[in-house]
């Protein structure tokens, strides 16, 4: 990327090694035992992230987890922003924050799907685009009912919306990465989509 030229090697370094360690805290492992609900590995599909929190019973917790997983992948964004002034080293931060949270160096690289950091990178980076993407989530699930369907319908979305709106290259790159990432983390509920398997909200999987 053309807007990388003069930055220092190590500055890269510490960017991708930083966001990505606070990209790979499991929030939602964290919640969910303080909360008193066990490990969320243990039920459901398995997953740390908000949606199978939710399977627990605990509305609280799940809640929890959704900010705090979008919370983290906004957060890299922002202080990048902030230190260095930078949108490819901004994108750097937020890509790195999205790959710790599916590949956590703390759970043998086994993380969740991405989804709420996904718009938290997205809220951060370009506040217009993450709404317009997260209203095609809320579209598509109160259409369908079905979480994984409206993630990857919005995941898909989301790079048109950075082109229409004029997002800097960098930008769009990293929306793409996350968004293939994202079809990536949901092959087996892209699986069940096809066989007409996937449970719709309030159903047991």
């Amino acid at each position: 990327m053309a807007d990388l030229a003069g930055v220092a090697v190590w500055t890269l370094l510490l960017v991708v090694v930083g966001a990505y360690l606070l990209g790979s805290i499991p929030f939602g492992l964290i919640v969910t035992r303080l909360g008193g609900a066990g490990d969320v590995r243990s039920i459901g599909s398995g997953n740390i992230g908000a949606t199978n929190v939710l399977r627990t019973g605990r509305k609280e917790l799940a809640l929890a987890t959704l900010v705090l997983d979008a919370g983290k992948g906004a957060a890299a964004v922002l202080l990048a922003r902030c230190l260095f002034d930078n949108e490819a080293v901004t994108a750097i931060a937020g890509g790195a924050a999205f790959f710790g949270h599916l590949f956590p160096v703390w759970l043998a690289f086994k993380g969740g799907k991405g989804v709420a950091t996904f718009f938290g990178v997205l809220l951060a980076l370009a506040w217009p685009t993450g709404l317009i993407v997260a209203g095609v989530w809320i579209g598509v699930f109160a259409l369908s009912r079905i979480s994984s369907l409206s993630a990857l319908v919005a995941a898909a979305t989301a790079p048109f919306v950075g082109l229409a709106l004029g997002l800097p290259g960098p930008s769009i790159i990293l929306i793409a990465a996350m968004a293939t990432l994202i079809f990536f983390r949901h092959q087996e509920n892209i699986g069940r989509l096809i066989r007409g398997q996937e449970p719709r909200f309030g159903t047991s999987r």
